[in-house]
Order: C-alpha cells, then sequence, then structure tokens
C-alpha cells in the first residue's frame, strides 16, 4: 500500500523554482562576467593574452573539478546548503576581483567564482528532481537550462554598461552585493525537500512510487570500468568538440575580436552575442527531439555535421579579405550557438549507452569533456595572440585575431576523429554492426595451409 505523501501548493514549487533558477542565471552572468569587459580587464591589471587567458581556463579548470566532489555533498547535505554556500564563494570572488591590485589576486577571485559556480546548476537540478512530480521534472530541466541562458546577455549589456558608466569597483562591488542578495534568498526559501516529505525522494504521482535521488559520481566503480565502454568515450568525445568554440567565443575572446578585430561598436558587438545566446535557446529544443527520435544516428545526423557548420563558418570569417561584414558575424554566430545543445548529446549517449549502476560515474566522466576543450582553446588562443606580439589591447589586429582562432581547428579534428572510430566500436559493442575482420598475419596463413 502506498502512503499518501502531502500535495505542494503550486505557487510554492514555482517559488523555489523561481529563486533557484534566478540564483543559476546570476552563476552564469557571473561566469561570463569577464567576456564584455577583458579589454578592461587587460589595461587594468597590465595582463598579456596568455596572462588574460588565464583568468578563463583557471575559472574552467576549478569549475569542472568541482563537479564530483559537489554532487557527493550534495547527496550527504541535500541542496540548501550547496547552493547557498556557492551563491556565498561567488559573491566573495567578485568582492575580491573589485579591489584585486594585482593578477595574482585576480586569479583568486576567478577560483572563488569558478568554485562557486560549480554548485549551482547540480543543486537546481536536485531542486527540480525532488520538488517535481517526476513527470514535469524533464521539461524544468530544459526550462532551467533555457533561462540561464540569459546569463552571458545580463554580462554583456547592462553588467557591461555599468562598469563603462562608473568604475571597475562599482561593477565588480555590484555583482558581489547580489551575489550576497541571493545568498540570503536561496537559504530562506530552498529547501532540501518538500513539507511532509522525510527524505530527498522523486515522486511518480500517477503510481505513487519513490525514488531515492542522488546526484554523486558512484565511486563504487572504477574509472577504468566506465572508460572502458566505447559509448563513454564517444559521449566524451562529442562533449569535448561541439562547445569549445562557442564557450571560447562568449567567456573571453569573442567581444575583443568583434570590437578590435572586426571594428565593431560595443553595440554592435552586443547584438552578435545576443544572436548567438537567443539562437541557441531556440535551437536547443530542437537538437535534443532530434536526439530522442534518432537515438542511433546521433554522430551522424547531428555532432558531426555540428561540428562542420562551426569550423566551415570561423574559416568563412577568417578567410574573409579585410573586415567580415556584419551578416557574416551573425552567421558565425549562429553556427557557434549549435554547440552548446549539441554538446547535451553527449549525455545522451552516455545514458542510452551505459548500464544505470555507472551512469553517474560517465556522465561525469562526459561533463569533462567539454571544460577540458574549452580551456584548452581559451589558453591556445591567448598563446597565440602572444607568440604573433598582440598580446595586449593596443597590439590586438585582426590578422592576428585570425590566426590565433585557427588554433581551434586541431581541437576539432582531433574530436571529429575520435567521435568517428568510437562511434564504429560502439555499434560493434551493441551488436549493431559486425567487427572488422582480424588480418591474419603471414605465418598464420602458412600454419592453416599447412593443416589443410
Amino acid at each position: 500500500m502506498t502512503t499518501a505523501l502531502p500535495s505542494v501548493r503550486p505557487w510554492r514549487l514555482w517559488l523555489v523554482w523561481g529563486i533557484g533558477v534566478a540564483a543559476y542565471v546570476l552563476s552564469v552572468t557571473n561566469r561570463t562576467s569577464l567576456s564584455a569587459v577583458g579589454v578592461e580587464a587587460a589595461v587594468r591589471f597590465d595582463a598579456d593574452a596568455s596572462m588574460l587567458s588565464m583568468f578563463a581556463v583557471i575559472q574552467l579548470f576549478v569549475y569542472g573539478a568541482m563537479q564530483i566532489p559537489v554532487g557527493l555533498l550534495l547527496d550527504k547535505f541535500g541542496a540548501r546548503p550547496i547552493i547557498t554556500i556557492g551563491m556565498f564563494l561567488m559573491a566573495v570572488g567578485q568582492l575580491v576581483m573589485a579591489f584585486a591590485p594585482d593578477v595574482a589576486t585576480a586569479i583568486l577571485a576567478r577560483m572563488l567564482v569558478g568554485a562557486g559556480d560549480a554548485a549551482i546548476f547540480p543543486s537546481v537540478l536536485r531542486v527540480v528532481a525532488v520538488w517535481f512530480p517526476e513527470r514535469q521534472a524533464p521539461l524544468f530541466v530544459q526550462l532551467t537550462g533555457i533561462v540561464g541562458l540569459t546569463g552571458p546577455l545580463l554580462s554583456i549589456l547592462p553588467f557591461a554598461a555599468l562598469l563603462h558608466a562608473t568604475t571597475w569597483t562599482v561593477a565588480f562591488g555590484g555583482l558581489a552585493g547580489l551575489g550576497v542578495l541571493f545568498t540570503v534568498l536561496t537559504f530562506a526559501v530552498i529547501r532540501n525537500h518538500p513539507p511532509g516529505r522525510p527524505a530527498d525522494v522523486s515522486v511518480d504521482t500517477t503510481t505513487g512510487a519513490m525514488h531515492v535521488v542522488t546526484s554523486a559520481a558512484d565511486l563504487r566503480v572504477g574509472f577504468r570500468e566506465s572508460w572502458a565502454h566505447p559509448a563513454t568515450r564517444l559521449a566524451f568525445w562529442s562533449h569535448f568538440t561541439t562547445p569549445f568554440a562557442g564557450s571560447a567565443f562568449i567567456l573571453l575572446w569573442g567581444f575583443p575580436f568583434l570590437t578590435i578585430g572586426e571594428g565593431l561598436t560595443p553595440a554592435m558587438a552586443s547584438l552578435v552575442f545576443t544572436v548567438f545566446v537567443v539562437s541557441g535557446m531556440l535551437v536547443g529544443p530542437v537538437i535534443g527531439a532530434l536526439s530522442s527520435r534518432h537515438p542511433m544516428r546521433r554522430s551522424r545526423m547531428l555532432v558531426l555535421p555540428i561540428i562542420g557548420i562551426q569550423m566551415l563558418a570561423w574559416l568563412a570569417v577568417i578567410a574573409w579579405p579585410g573586415q567580415a561584414p556584419l551578416w557574416l558575424l551573425l552567421v558565425l554566430a549562429l553556427a557557434l550557438s549549435t554547440g552548446g545543445p549539441g554538446s547535451m548529446i553527449g549525455f545522451d549517449h552516455a545514458r542510452t549507452f551505459n548500464p544505470s549502476h555507472r551512469l553517474s560515474t560517465a556522465t561525469g566522466i562526459v561533463n569533462v569533456g567539454g571544460f577540458l576543450a574549452a580551456l584548452l582553446a581559451v589558453l591556445f588562443i591567448g598563446i597565440a595572440m602572444d607568440v604573433q606580439g598582440a598580446g595586449t589591447p593596443d597590439t590586438y589586429s585582426l590578422d592576428a585575431f585570425r590566426m590565433a582562432f585557427l588554433t581551434q581547428v586541431p581541437l576539432w579534428l582531433l574530436g571529429a576523429g575520435f567521435i568517428v572510430f568510437e562511434r564504429k566500436r560502439t555499434r560493434v559493442h551493441i551488436g549493431l554492426d559486425e567487427p572488422r575482420p582480424r588480418r591474419r598475419r603471414p605465418r598464420e596463413r602458412d600454419r592453416d595451409r599447412d593443416a589443410d
């Protein structure tokens, strides 16, 4: 017999989710807060391109490294304390950035922001899983991701405008103040589970069945066992290859390239960024639906074409004689916007082909791929700018940016090659394709002929 659980008032569901998703929007704003003020950061800290890249690289590294610890802490303590601590860490990080006198202090600030940011999205997903019925949870997960895409718009529009109208300290101090506000709000509003429910469980309102919610990587199975499955490697390389170009563009190098390299005004550069964000919000559900309907053709129908579209768009911009026209830069934004939704196919691979007892481990491995590629892309672009003698804003040039963005091509080719390779191995592993016949050595052929 199933025990009836108290129903949760709709207004409370919306309030809890609303505060959680607003906190996620603020975390994405914090994450991308250097994207529109990279030139100002280079001037303030007298940083060359490689050093400027380190801000984003270290932030991404900390974010990725914190994923499994955050999952473990969520299982132990629930969403409320973890999301609260995450907001507080980001507030402290932005306050440190507001008054940072040198590069070392600024890097420390970005590490704090990365650590706090790492706690927010997993916490909000846990809130959705625990508070909403199972049939509604997938919809609200998608809505959370889509609403979160507004974060970059806040960093490139009102935040950049505030910095240009006031000072560096006022702008980053304002973000710190918002962080303090949401530290209080998340602690006051969010609860680990609804009233009357004794633990973090997800409820199927049709059958009354309850399932314990866990979000940590399953440490009972080793990394080697998960990595040994070709579908995990296929998922890793899919997540590695699709989003990094858009991440490098939106996190650091896009705005300097558009304003100094391509000669756009800040307003027009913001328009390109806006197209990037809005297009990603629109194309995401389409890619998700296609991925669900064609699980055995995701790589050839979606992942590889997305990689090709991004690479061709960048090469067209790079090869254009002189500054590219606005329409071509908008095409680039549209192409890059497919990377984020495309990267989610990696998690579809992991979920479809991995057994449930090691799904979380596989998911953690896949998640590392995107962050690894993004930090490599950001770092390679910065190093390439320095090597060309264009490491500071007064030496940035269109030709230097073009050569620097070419460093993304090897990452695309590397990832696409492994996707093709691991796709074949995955299909063989699950029985869709026959394994390639092993070529016999001459000595083996002679032995078989003698036996005949």
